[in-house]
Protein backbone atom coordinates (compact mmCIF):
# COMPACT_ATOMS: atom_id res chain seq x y z
CA UNK A 1 0.00 0.00 0.00
CA UNK A 2 1.06 3.63 -0.85
CA UNK A 3 2.35 5.83 2.20
CA UNK A 4 -0.39 7.68 3.19
CA UNK A 5 -0.61 11.25 2.66
CA UNK A 6 1.11 14.36 5.24
CA UNK A 7 0.09 17.54 6.01
CA UNK A 8 2.23 19.70 7.58
CA UNK A 9 0.00 21.84 9.28
CA UNK A 10 1.32 25.59 10.85
CA UNK A 11 -0.67 24.85 14.02
CA UNK A 12 -0.41 28.17 15.16
CA UNK A 13 -1.35 30.31 12.43
CA UNK A 14 -4.41 32.13 12.03
CA UNK A 15 -6.58 34.73 14.90
CA UNK A 16 -6.54 31.87 16.98
CA UNK A 17 -4.22 29.01 16.18
CA UNK A 18 -4.88 25.76 17.62
CA UNK A 19 -8.58 26.39 18.47
CA UNK A 20 -9.69 26.83 15.21
CA UNK A 21 -6.87 24.85 13.76
CA UNK A 22 -7.39 21.59 16.11
CA UNK A 23 -11.23 20.99 15.53
CA UNK A 24 -10.61 22.11 11.65
CA UNK A 25 -8.11 18.89 11.51
CA UNK A 26 -10.86 16.76 13.25
CA UNK A 27 -13.42 17.29 10.67
CA UNK A 28 -11.28 16.87 8.11
CA UNK A 29 -10.33 13.44 9.31
CA UNK A 30 -13.53 12.54 9.28
CA UNK A 31 -13.60 12.77 5.19
CA UNK A 32 -10.19 11.68 4.97
CA UNK A 33 -9.56 9.13 7.45
CA UNK A 34 -6.29 7.92 6.03
CA UNK A 35 -4.74 10.90 5.95
CA UNK A 36 -1.59 12.18 8.66
CA UNK A 37 -0.67 15.20 9.92
CA UNK A 38 1.94 17.25 11.28
CA UNK A 39 1.23 19.55 13.88
CA UNK A 40 4.08 22.41 14.57
CA UNK A 41 3.48 24.82 16.96
CA UNK A 42 3.69 25.63 20.56
CA UNK A 43 3.30 22.28 22.34
CA UNK A 44 1.98 23.52 25.66
CA UNK A 45 -0.63 25.28 23.81
CA UNK A 46 -1.32 22.57 21.61
CA UNK A 47 -1.95 19.33 24.38
CA UNK A 48 -4.92 20.66 25.89
CA UNK A 49 -6.54 21.24 22.78
CA UNK A 50 -5.54 17.93 21.54
CA UNK A 51 -7.00 15.99 24.71
CA UNK A 52 -10.20 17.25 23.67
CA UNK A 53 -9.93 15.86 20.07
CA UNK A 54 -8.42 12.16 20.50
CA UNK A 55 -9.06 11.29 16.61
CA UNK A 56 -6.44 14.38 16.10
CA UNK A 57 -3.95 13.14 18.89
CA UNK A 58 -4.11 9.67 17.02
CA UNK A 59 -3.26 10.91 13.54
CA UNK A 60 -1.26 13.53 14.10
CA UNK A 61 2.84 13.93 15.78
CA UNK A 62 3.34 17.33 17.70
CA UNK A 63 6.46 19.08 16.40
CA UNK A 64 7.37 22.12 18.76
CA UNK A 65 8.34 25.30 17.05
CA UNK A 66 9.42 28.36 20.10
CA UNK A 67 7.70 31.18 17.51
CA UNK A 68 4.41 31.84 16.17
CA UNK A 69 4.25 34.72 12.89
CA UNK A 70 1.73 37.22 14.16
CA UNK A 71 -0.84 38.35 11.64
CA UNK A 72 0.87 42.04 11.80
CA UNK A 73 4.10 41.50 10.84
CA UNK A 74 5.87 42.06 7.71
CA UNK A 75 7.51 39.59 5.40
CA UNK A 76 10.90 40.89 6.15
CA UNK A 77 10.55 40.92 10.05
CA UNK A 78 8.74 37.77 9.61
CA UNK A 79 12.23 36.06 7.77
CA UNK A 80 14.27 37.45 10.60
CA UNK A 81 12.40 36.58 13.39
CA UNK A 82 11.25 33.09 12.01
CA UNK A 83 14.04 31.72 10.40
CA UNK A 84 14.53 27.94 11.19
CA UNK A 85 12.37 28.63 14.88
CA UNK A 86 8.59 29.29 13.66
CA UNK A 87 5.82 26.79 13.42
CA UNK A 88 5.14 28.53 9.78
CA UNK A 89 8.88 28.11 8.85
CA UNK A 90 9.08 24.47 10.46
CA UNK A 91 5.88 23.17 8.55
CA UNK A 92 6.88 24.80 4.96
CA UNK A 93 10.65 23.02 5.68
CA UNK A 94 8.95 19.63 6.03
CA UNK A 95 7.37 19.50 2.60
CA UNK A 96 11.03 20.70 0.93
CA UNK A 97 12.79 17.79 3.35
CA UNK A 98 9.61 15.54 2.14
CA UNK A 99 8.38 14.69 5.56
CA UNK A 100 5.32 16.22 4.15
CA UNK A 101 3.63 15.98 1.23
CA UNK A 102 1.77 19.56 1.19
CA UNK A 103 1.51 22.34 3.69
CA UNK A 104 -1.21 24.93 5.42
CA UNK A 105 -1.30 27.69 7.37
CA UNK A 106 -3.99 29.97 8.14
CA UNK A 107 -1.02 32.52 9.05
CA UNK A 108 0.10 35.77 7.73
CA UNK A 109 -0.20 35.80 3.62
CA UNK A 110 3.03 37.60 3.29
CA UNK A 111 5.05 36.01 5.60
CA UNK A 112 3.97 32.31 4.17
CA UNK A 113 4.50 33.23 0.78
CA UNK A 114 8.13 34.92 1.71
CA UNK A 115 9.25 31.84 3.44
CA UNK A 116 7.61 29.53 1.11
CA UNK A 117 9.56 31.45 -1.62
CA UNK A 118 13.26 31.21 0.09
CA UNK A 119 12.43 27.80 0.88
CA UNK A 120 10.65 25.66 -1.65
CA UNK A 121 11.74 28.27 -4.59
CA UNK A 122 9.57 29.25 -7.46
CA UNK A 123 9.57 26.67 -10.86
CA UNK A 124 11.62 27.13 -13.42
CA UNK A 125 10.40 29.69 -15.21
CA UNK A 126 8.42 31.22 -13.06
CA UNK A 127 9.45 34.99 -11.34
CA UNK A 128 6.71 35.00 -8.29
CA UNK A 129 4.01 32.91 -7.37
CA UNK A 130 0.06 33.42 -7.81
CA UNK A 131 -2.48 32.38 -4.90
CA UNK A 132 -5.20 30.53 -6.62
CA UNK A 133 -8.78 30.26 -4.91
CA UNK A 134 -11.80 29.11 -5.86
CA UNK A 135 -14.71 31.41 -7.12
CA UNK A 136 -18.54 30.25 -6.89
CA UNK A 137 -20.65 30.91 -9.96
CA UNK A 138 -23.81 30.40 -11.75
CA UNK A 139 -21.83 27.32 -13.85
CA UNK A 140 -19.79 25.86 -10.42
CA UNK A 141 -16.94 26.83 -9.51
CA UNK A 142 -14.01 28.82 -11.29
CA UNK A 143 -10.34 29.18 -10.55
CA UNK A 144 -8.93 32.64 -9.85
CA UNK A 145 -5.67 34.09 -9.54
CA UNK A 146 -4.20 36.07 -8.67
CA UNK A 147 -5.56 36.66 -5.49
CA UNK A 148 -2.89 39.19 -3.91
CA UNK A 149 0.31 37.32 -4.37
CA UNK A 150 2.13 39.51 -6.51
CA UNK A 151 0.88 43.02 -7.22
CA UNK A 152 0.97 45.19 -10.66
CA UNK A 153 2.36 41.92 -12.26
CA UNK A 154 3.84 42.58 -15.63
CA UNK A 155 2.44 40.67 -19.03
CA UNK A 156 4.79 37.71 -18.35
CA UNK A 157 3.84 36.78 -14.89
CA UNK A 158 0.29 37.04 -16.19
CA UNK A 159 0.90 34.45 -19.14
CA UNK A 160 2.58 32.18 -16.61
CA UNK A 161 -0.85 33.09 -14.09
CA UNK A 162 -3.10 31.76 -17.24
CA UNK A 163 -0.57 28.69 -17.38
CA UNK A 164 -0.60 27.98 -14.30
CA UNK A 165 -4.29 28.16 -13.65
CA UNK A 166 -5.28 26.16 -16.75
CA UNK A 167 -3.15 22.99 -15.04
CA UNK A 168 -5.22 23.72 -11.53
CA UNK A 169 -8.65 23.67 -13.26
CA UNK A 170 -7.64 20.38 -14.82
CA UNK A 171 -6.84 18.76 -11.82
CA UNK A 172 -9.14 20.47 -9.16
CA UNK A 173 -12.39 20.99 -11.33
CA UNK A 174 -12.34 17.67 -13.98
CA UNK A 175 -12.10 20.16 -16.84
CA UNK A 176 -10.02 18.47 -19.73
CA UNK A 177 -9.83 21.52 -21.52
CA UNK A 178 -10.22 24.59 -19.61
CA UNK A 179 -11.25 27.51 -20.63
CA UNK A 180 -9.28 31.17 -19.54
CA UNK A 181 -10.18 34.52 -19.70
CA UNK A 182 -8.02 37.95 -18.72
CA UNK A 183 -10.01 40.36 -16.66
CA UNK A 184 -10.15 43.49 -18.24
CA UNK A 185 -12.35 46.93 -18.47
CA UNK A 186 -13.66 45.83 -21.31
CA UNK A 187 -13.70 42.77 -24.12
CA UNK A 188 -11.77 45.17 -26.97
CA UNK A 189 -8.65 44.40 -27.52
CA UNK A 190 -7.22 47.98 -27.10
CA UNK A 191 -8.78 48.40 -23.94
CA UNK A 192 -6.89 47.69 -20.56
CA UNK A 193 -2.98 48.88 -19.52
CA UNK A 194 -0.29 47.70 -21.59
CA UNK A 195 0.75 44.82 -19.11
CA UNK A 196 -2.75 43.00 -19.63
CA UNK A 197 -2.76 44.18 -23.50
CA UNK A 198 0.32 42.40 -24.17
CA UNK A 199 -0.65 39.72 -22.35
CA UNK A 200 -3.68 39.12 -24.02
CA UNK A 201 -1.61 39.07 -27.34
CA UNK A 202 1.09 37.03 -26.21
CA UNK A 203 -2.41 33.75 -24.83
CA UNK A 204 -3.80 34.54 -28.51
CA UNK A 205 -0.95 33.97 -30.42
CA UNK A 206 0.83 31.07 -27.97
CA UNK A 207 1.13 27.69 -29.54
CA UNK A 208 -0.24 25.98 -26.12
CA UNK A 209 -2.95 23.54 -25.23
CA UNK A 210 -4.76 26.27 -23.83
CA UNK A 211 -8.42 27.81 -24.63
CA UNK A 212 -7.61 31.29 -24.39
CA UNK A 213 -11.13 33.55 -24.54
CA UNK A 214 -9.72 36.71 -23.87
CA UNK A 215 -10.53 39.64 -22.28
CA UNK A 216 -13.44 39.29 -19.77
CA UNK A 217 -14.98 41.62 -17.45
CA UNK A 218 -15.98 42.22 -13.55
CA UNK A 219 -19.63 40.84 -14.19
CA UNK A 220 -18.25 37.71 -16.21
CA UNK A 221 -16.95 36.47 -12.33
CA UNK A 222 -20.68 36.04 -11.38
CA UNK A 223 -21.41 34.08 -14.51
CA UNK A 224 -18.76 31.95 -14.50
CA UNK A 225 -18.54 32.57 -18.13
CA UNK A 226 -14.73 30.97 -18.46
CA UNK A 227 -12.89 28.04 -16.04
CA UNK A 228 -9.71 30.21 -14.89
CA UNK A 229 -9.95 34.34 -14.62
CA UNK A 230 -6.14 35.90 -14.55
CA UNK A 231 -6.02 39.13 -12.40
CA UNK A 232 -3.39 40.93 -11.54
CA UNK A 233 -2.76 40.63 -7.91
CA UNK A 234 -3.64 44.17 -6.45
CA UNK A 235 -7.26 43.58 -8.54
CA UNK A 236 -7.91 40.09 -7.74
CA UNK A 237 -7.73 40.86 -3.88
CA UNK A 238 -10.06 43.84 -4.05
CA UNK A 239 -12.66 41.85 -5.98
CA UNK A 240 -12.33 38.67 -3.55
CA UNK A 241 -12.87 41.36 -0.44
CA UNK A 242 -15.24 43.13 -2.39
CA UNK A 243 -17.09 39.87 -3.26
CA UNK A 244 -17.18 38.60 0.60
CA UNK A 245 -18.55 42.10 1.51
CA UNK A 246 -21.59 41.80 -0.53
CA UNK A 247 -22.22 38.52 0.55
CA UNK A 248 -22.40 39.76 4.12
CA UNK A 249 -24.33 42.97 3.19
CA UNK A 250 -26.98 40.77 1.40
CA UNK A 251 -27.66 38.43 4.05
CA UNK A 252 -28.04 41.23 6.52
CA UNK A 253 -30.30 42.95 4.10
CA UNK A 254 -32.49 39.26 3.66
CA UNK A 255 -32.04 38.76 7.47
CA UNK A 256 -33.69 41.96 8.20
CA UNK A 257 -36.34 41.44 5.28
CA UNK A 258 -37.26 38.64 7.13
CA UNK A 259 -37.84 40.12 10.54
CA UNK A 260 -39.57 43.03 9.50
CA UNK A 261 -43.41 41.66 9.93
CA UNK A 262 -45.17 38.84 11.22
CA UNK A 263 -46.17 37.90 7.73
CA UNK A 264 -42.47 38.24 6.13
CA UNK A 265 -42.00 35.69 9.15
CA UNK A 266 -44.09 33.51 8.32
CA UNK A 267 -42.91 33.40 4.90
CA UNK A 268 -39.34 33.02 5.95
CA UNK A 269 -40.48 29.41 8.03
CA UNK A 270 -42.68 28.19 4.54
CA UNK A 271 -39.21 28.84 2.58
CA UNK A 272 -36.49 28.06 4.98
CA UNK A 273 -35.16 24.97 3.00
CA UNK A 274 -34.40 27.18 0.36
CA UNK A 275 -32.85 29.83 2.45
CA UNK A 276 -30.70 27.41 3.78
CA UNK A 277 -29.84 25.83 0.34
CA UNK A 278 -29.04 29.65 -0.63
CA UNK A 279 -26.82 30.32 2.80
CA UNK A 280 -25.04 27.56 2.04
CA UNK A 281 -23.78 28.22 -1.27
CA UNK A 282 -23.05 31.76 -0.44
CA UNK A 283 -20.80 30.29 2.70
CA UNK A 284 -17.64 31.53 2.32
CA UNK A 285 -16.19 28.94 4.73
CA UNK A 286 -16.63 26.46 1.73
CA UNK A 287 -14.05 27.91 -0.56
CA UNK A 288 -11.71 28.61 1.96
CA UNK A 289 -8.76 27.67 0.88
CA UNK A 290 -6.01 29.42 -1.39
CA UNK A 291 -2.87 27.58 -3.51
CA UNK A 292 0.77 29.29 -3.86
CA UNK A 293 1.06 28.24 -7.23
CA UNK A 294 4.48 28.68 -9.05
CA UNK A 295 6.49 26.75 -6.19
CA UNK A 296 7.80 23.59 -5.73
CA UNK A 297 5.88 21.91 -3.51
CA UNK A 298 2.24 22.71 -2.57
CA UNK A 299 0.82 25.39 -0.13
CA UNK A 300 -2.58 25.85 1.19
CA UNK A 301 -3.33 29.63 2.61
CA UNK A 302 -6.18 29.43 4.66
CA UNK A 303 -8.10 32.45 5.82
CA UNK A 304 -6.82 33.55 9.17
CA UNK A 305 -10.28 34.50 10.63
CA UNK A 306 -11.76 31.09 9.18
CA UNK A 307 -13.02 28.57 12.00
CA UNK A 308 -12.97 24.82 11.93
CA UNK A 309 -15.57 24.40 8.91
CA UNK A 310 -13.01 27.15 7.30
CA UNK A 311 -10.20 25.38 8.06
CA UNK A 312 -11.13 21.80 7.46
CA UNK A 313 -12.31 23.18 3.81
CA UNK A 314 -8.75 24.48 3.28
CA UNK A 315 -7.17 20.74 4.29
CA UNK A 316 -9.50 19.31 1.58
CA UNK A 317 -7.80 21.55 -0.83
CA UNK A 318 -4.28 20.40 0.18
CA UNK A 319 -5.64 16.78 0.03
CA UNK A 320 -6.78 17.12 -3.51
CA UNK A 321 -4.33 18.89 -5.09
CA UNK A 322 -1.68 16.69 -4.28
CA UNK A 323 -3.51 13.77 -5.04
CA UNK A 324 -4.51 14.73 -8.55
CA UNK A 325 -0.42 15.71 -9.14
CA UNK A 326 -1.16 19.48 -8.90
CA UNK A 327 2.71 20.08 -9.14
CA UNK A 328 3.31 17.58 -12.04
CA UNK A 329 0.45 18.85 -14.15
CA UNK A 330 2.06 22.69 -13.54
CA UNK A 331 5.40 21.61 -14.56
CA UNK A 332 4.49 19.64 -17.67
CA UNK A 333 2.68 22.89 -18.72
CA UNK A 334 5.15 25.08 -18.26
CA UNK A 335 7.73 22.81 -20.46
CA UNK A 336 5.31 23.23 -23.23
CA UNK A 337 5.38 26.63 -22.69
CA UNK A 338 9.19 26.50 -22.62
CA UNK A 339 9.49 24.37 -25.57
CA UNK A 340 6.86 26.43 -27.66
CA UNK A 341 8.69 29.61 -26.87
CA UNK A 342 11.97 27.88 -28.47
CA UNK A 343 10.13 26.70 -32.04
CA UNK A 344 9.03 30.55 -31.77
CA UNK A 345 12.35 31.80 -31.43
CA UNK A 346 13.96 28.88 -34.01
CA UNK A 347 11.09 30.00 -36.50
CA UNK A 348 12.29 33.99 -36.12
CA UNK A 349 15.85 33.06 -37.07
CA UNK A 350 14.86 30.63 -39.94
CA UNK A 351 12.80 33.30 -41.02
CA UNK A 352 15.64 35.69 -41.09
CA UNK A 353 18.27 33.59 -42.29
CA UNK A 354 20.22 33.16 -39.48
Amino acid sequence: MPDPLTIAIDAMGGDRGPEVVVPGADLALERHPDIRLLLFGDQAKLEPVLAGFPRVREKSQVVHADVAISMEEKPSQALRRGRNVSSMWAAIEAVKDQRADVVVSAGNTGALMAMAKVILKTMPGISRPAIAGFWPTLRGDSIVLDLGATIGADADQLFDFAVMGEAMARCMLGVERPTVGLLNVGIEEMKGVEEVREAGRRLREAKLPIEYCGFVEGDDLGKGTVDVFVIEGFTGNIALKAAEGTVRQLTTYLRDAMNRSLLTRIGYLLSRGAFAALKARLDPRTKNGGVLLGLNGIVVKSHGGTDAIGFAAAIDVAVETTRNNLIEKIAADLTAKYNAAQADDSSALNAEGV
